[in-house]
């Protein structure tokens, strides 16, 4: 199960910082990453990072957004800065487990021009 917080309303060139926790009974997670879906668009990868902390950032993202993780934690967190009102989105965290892709519940990210 996968429980995503931090989400909420900002201005303009404000920052915020989400979080997912993984719990339950969890082998290795390989892949911790970000998505976010905005009204009518379709989901898009945000950003990634591997077991070894190796990061991968969508191109509108990249300066701004960085994602990290604490394995003792099973937690992944996403430190969003000068934000745009293009960032606002349901971002949803994933893990990536033996192969198989879990989703968290998302959260709602506004942000106000």
């Amino acid at each position: 199960q996968l429980q995503a917080s931090g989400g909420g309303l900002v201005q303009t060139g404000g920052s915020l910082r989400l979080s997912c926790a993984a719990s339950g009974d969890i082998d290795i997670i390989k892949d911790m990453g970000w998505y976010r879906q905005a009204p009518g668009k379709e989901r898009r990868l945000v950003a990634v990072i591997d077991l070894g902390g190796t990061t991968r950032y969508a191109e509108s993202v990249k300066g701004r957004f960085t994602i990290s993780r604490d394995n003792g934690k099973n937690t992944v967190y996403l430190q969003m800065n000068r934000l745009q009102p293009d960032d606002t989105a349901v971002y949803y965290c994933a893990t990536v487990v033996a192969g198989t892709t879990s989703w968290g519940q998302g959260t709602l990210v506004t942000v106000s021009s």
